[in-house]
C-alpha cells in the first residue's frame, strides 16, 4: 500500500444539504465548497488538499441515507481539543451522544454525536 492514510475520502449522507453545511461550518469554524453534480446529486466539500484526507456532505435521495445506528462510524479530527467542537454541537442543532472521554493515554480522546441529518459521527483529539 502506498500513501500515508488508509482512508482517502469520505462522504457523509445528508437530507438537507444547506442545513448540514451550516451545522459543520458552525461546529468546525470552516467553509465548505459546493458542487452541483446534476441529477439531484449535490456535494459540499470539506477543506483539504491532495496530501490530506478529506470528504464531502452528499445529497442524493436514492443513494445516500443518513443513519445513527448502522454503517461505519467516521471519526473527524477534533485537535487540539475536541471539547471546543463538542461545545458547539447542540447549539448548532446536533446531539452529543457520548461526551468527551479518554480512549487511553496513548490514543487520546473521543466523543460521539448525531448531526442535523441523523448521522452518527465521532470526534478524536490528542488532548
Amino acid at each position: 500500500m502506498e500513501g500515508k492514510n488508509m482512508a482517502v475520502w469520505f462522504e457523509i449522507p445528508v437530507q438537507d444539504i444547506q442545513r448540514a453545511k451550516k451545522f459543520y461550518e458552525t461546529i468546525f469554524d470552516i467553509e465548505l465548497s459546493g458542487m452541483d453534480m446534476g441529477d439531484e446529486f449535490k456535494m459540499e466539500v470539506f477543506p483539504g488538499d491532495q496530501d490530506s484526507v478529506s470528504g464531502a456532505l452528499v445529497y442524493n435521495d436514492s443513494w445516500y441515507k443518513p443513519s445513527k445506528t448502522d454503517g461505519p462510524l467516521l471519526y473527524l479530527n477534533g485537535n487540539p481539543d475536541l471539547q471546543a467542537i463538542q461545545d458547539k454541537i447542540e447549539a448548532a442543532g446536533g446531539t452529543v451522544t457520548i461526551p468527551k472521554r479518554e480512549i487511553s493515554p496513548d490514543y487520546g480522546y473521543m466523543a460521539v454525536f448525531e448531526d442535523t441529518e441523523g448521522n452518527r459521527m465521532a470526534l478524536h483529539s490528542d488532548s
